[in-house]
């Protein structure tokens, strides 16, 4: 692996742009997409998944190979982080050949661009409370209602939706996943932003859109399944995403900004540094092990969460780190004007939310890895026209 990591690293040396391209939206996506095509086409994109499909059909050890390399570059991949770490994992697992034929290769090589369209208005963490209907017409679907909170869906071409499609069952089953085109006639996309003064995140509204038969991801009226298999591949990859030695408030970077402070003898700040370290190289080692597991045919599961909560911990630790090193000067009354650190501290609360927060994630663990007992769900099985969840309550 030693020669597959040096390579890699010299292929990203000479490949990887000096700078983010701070420029238009458009060309910041238009730069990432040469990237990741360049990536591709250099054996480095999709290095665990199906050749059959596109991928490089490898195993983990060039995979972590691959991460220990990049570790130390700033990849203008972010365009594709939901594509990758969440939609294509899913789309392998329970997509057809067609499916996988059709979609796989272009969203590694990154010529489309992915979303996942879950949450509402009114399902946020009971994702199950869904009320975007999806209702047969002909040998199609037309979909109606909104979504929320949908990261990237002003870039993407495709998404990953969950609609409801039979309300005469309870809210967990009569659900269905679909591959739906973020261009068809009746899809609105609506920027948020959020306290980075930046839009990572979009609502989305669907009036009247058309969805093929084929376009089911999974089975009819199974979508809750698909929804856990997508949520769970949405945990690992956001509590096991590759820290970069650019990021704010990785463990580098905090070490040079206590550095360049004077404040690196300082006990209380070399202690806190150790104790980040510690938890930066656990947690990277739980994800390898979860990886390598998953390579073997034995999916993470629950698992998941826990890399997703300490993963959210760990940003949180080193936002307190770099306040303690940073201390006034950590502040900012204004996150657009080009201070990553104070972005990066701004952005911390979203790790505790996105994916689920950190109080479902411990239910999750209590409950399917502890042998915890469950919390009572009194509307499990009850039709889910006969609820009054979401927008359905009533005064």
């Amino acid at each position: 692996m030693n020669d597959y990591r040096a390579r890699a690293r010299d292929w990203l040396a000479a490949n990887v742009p000096a700078d983010d391209e701070n420029g238009a939206a458009d060309q910041v996506v238009a730069a990432a997409k040469r990237f990741q095509a360049a990536l591709y086409d250099a054996g480095y994109a999709g290095i665990t998944w199906p050749a059959e499909y596109g991928g490089q059909g490898l195993g983990m050890a060039e995979q972590q190979a691959f991460n220990d390399a990049a570790a130390g570059f700033d990849l203008p991949t972010s365009v594709f982080m939901i594509g990758m770490g969440m939609c294509g994992p899913t789309l392998v697992d329970l997509g057809t050949h067609e499916q996988k034929s059709r979609y796989v290769k272009p969203l590694l090589r990154g010529e489309e661009i992915w979303c996942q369209l879950f949450s509402e208005p009114g399902a946020g963490s009971d994702v199950a409370s869904l009320q975007t209907r999806a209702v047969r017409d002909g040998d199609g679907w037309l979909v109606n209602g909104q979504k929320v909170w949908t990261t990237g869906a002003q870039f993407s071409d495709y998404g990953a939706l969950l609609a409801r499609t039979d309300p005469d069952q309870p809210k967990h089953k009569g659900l269905t996943m679909f591959i739906v085109d973020m261009h068809a006639p009746g899809v609105t996309v609506r920027p948020l932003k959020d306290m980075t003064g930046r839009a990572p995140f979009n609502e989305i509204y669907f009036d009247n859109v058309r969805i093929p038969g084929d376009a089911i991801l999974g089975q009819e009226n199974a979508g809750w399944l698909a929804a856990v298999t997508m949520l769970g591949h949405e945990r690992v990859s956001i509590g096991g995403g590759v820290r970069r030695r650019y990021d704010p408030l990785g463990y580098h970077n905090l070490v040079a900004m206590a550095r360049e402070r004077g404040r690196l003898s300082d006990p209380a700040v070399r202690r806190e540094l150790a104790s980040l370290y510690a938890e930066e190289r656990a947690l990277a080692l739980f994800n390898a092990r979860l990886r390598q597991e998953a390579d073997a045919g034995s999916p993470p599961g629950a698992r998941g969460s826990v890399a997703k909560l300490a993963g959210a911990r760990l940003l949180w630790h080193a936002t307190d780190v770099a306040g303690l090193i940073a201390g006034l000067d950590a502040a900012a009354w204004d996150t657009t004007d080009g201070d990553e650190l104070a972005v990066a501290i701004c952005a911390t609360p979203a790790a505790s939310i996105a994916g689920g927060t950190d109080q479902v994630q411990r239910n999750i663990i209590g409950d399917r890895i502890l042998g915890l007992p469950r919390e009572p769900a009194v509307d499990r099985d009850v039709p889910f026209r006969e609820l009054r969840v979401g927008t359905q309550r009533t005064a």
